[in-house]
């Protein structure tokens, strides 16, 4: 699959702009802060109808704007599409595809499938202040890595996963409000049972995926570590969950007896204390935590071997290559590992974002853009 060209119409600081782009490989360049990194972040966005870097679509629209439109024609499963959407501020956005309205990101997902890998991707192997800054949990990273790349394969859990986060919240305000109003309290049987059924959907899959995760992405790390490097990497989730491969309806019931073991406490502290909204994944290079013992370099590579191996789970399972985007990729690495990491990304079409005259002559691009506040120069 591919993107043909985008349109952009008051998104960041792009006031309006239309870019064709090579099928192969595309290079964006320019200084810091001119809007190499917005225009991946509009593709993410026509892809899962989200942003990788802000949780409010009011943060992409022009400072002085009120609304933002993205278009992108788009080559994918032998057909063409068109997917359009626009946010506005204080309204509604509204998405299409074919002229047809998108009822959620899912459809957008169907056409379009992304891999972005930016520097705060670091933050998937090694957690620092920057990433307790941004996140409240820090395993928040990690998981948002796993939702994003499943919800693109499987509509079932974006579903499951879109019913959890309206239940937490539901549950968490009974939690917060019971003692002004004790009547709450019939609610919680209800949305704890239904956490448990959904949240076993949710286990279900991200262990499923971690393991062919680590399938793709340990000879990756190999190989880009000239052998020297074994990364490893294991699911966690509730620890009354033994088998997170077992069937929906055993992972429920163990749900279920972790809820009731933490039932005292969640009264206690008004917060919501069981469920697979604590998941995470543990990294280790060479049996050693590579949160704790790995240099910047080894970090860098464990965290691009998550993506491309993320890549490879894509295309297995829908037959073509998703959009490789890669945000400042090659900073960091020794010139083999850099030589490895544009060898591996051939095949399926690419962007790459460096700064001015960074490695260009190592990149072989189809189409070159110099990107200068918020205007491309050709």
């Amino acid at each position: 699959m591919q993107i043909n060209s985008l349109t952009l119409v008051g998104f960041r600081n792009y006031r309006e702009q239309t870019l064709a782009f090579d099928p192969a490989c595309n290079v964006i360049h320019g200084e810091n802060a001119q809007g190499k990194t917005n225009l991946l972040e509009a593709i993410v966005y026509l892809s899962c109808g989200k942003s990788p870097r802000t949780r409010s679509d009011r943060e992409l629209i022009t400072f002085d704007g009120q609304q933002a439109r993205i278009t992108g024609k788009i080559f994918s499963r032998d057909r063409e599409f068109v997917t359009d959407i626009t946010l506005q501020a204080g309204r509604r956005r509204k998405m299409t595809v074919n002229g047809v309205a998108a009822k959620n990101a899912a459809e957008l997902s169907d056409v379009l499938h992304t891999v972005f890998f930016c520097p705060e991707d670091l933050f998937l192997i090694r957690e620092g202040a920057a990433a307790r800054r941004k996140f409240m949990d820090q395993s928040l990273c990690r998981r948002r890595f796993l939702d994003t790349a499943i919800c693109q394969l499987r509509p079932r859990y974006a579903q499951a996963l879109a019913e959890y986060h309206r239940l937490y919240e539901h549950k968490t305000r009974i939690l917060r409000d019971r003692e002004d109003n004790p009547g709450l309290l019939a609610m919680l049987p209800d949305f704890n049972e239904r956490m448990c059924r959904v949240g076993a959907i949710l286990i279900y899959y991200r262990a499923r995926y971690c393991r062919a995760l680590e399938g793709y992405a340990a000879p990756a790390h190999e190989d880009c570590s000239g052998g020297r490097e074994k990364l490893t990497l294991g699911y966690e989730t509730v620890k009354t969950v033994l088998d997170p491969f077992a069937k929906t309806e055993d992972i429920a019931q163990n749900l279920r007896e972790h809820q009731e073991s933490h039932y005292h406490a969640e009264l206690a502290s008004g917060l919501c204390l069981s469920g697979p909204h604590k998941d995470d994944f543990i990294v280790e290079v060479n049996g050693r935590s590579a949160r704790q013992f790995c240099s910047q370099g080894q970090v860098r590579t464990a965290a691009l071997s998550l993506k491309l191996a993320d890549r490879e789970i894509h295309r297995s399972a829908v037959g073509e290559y998703p959009v490789m985007l890669l945000d400042d990729v090659l900073s960091e690495l020794d010139p083999k590992r850099q030589e490895y990491v544009l060898n591996r990304i051939s095949g399926g079409q690419v962007f790459i974002t460096c700064c001015e005259n960074d490695r260009l002559d190592r990149l072989q691009a189809g189409r070159l853009f110099h990107i200068q506040n918020g205007e491309v120069l050709l």
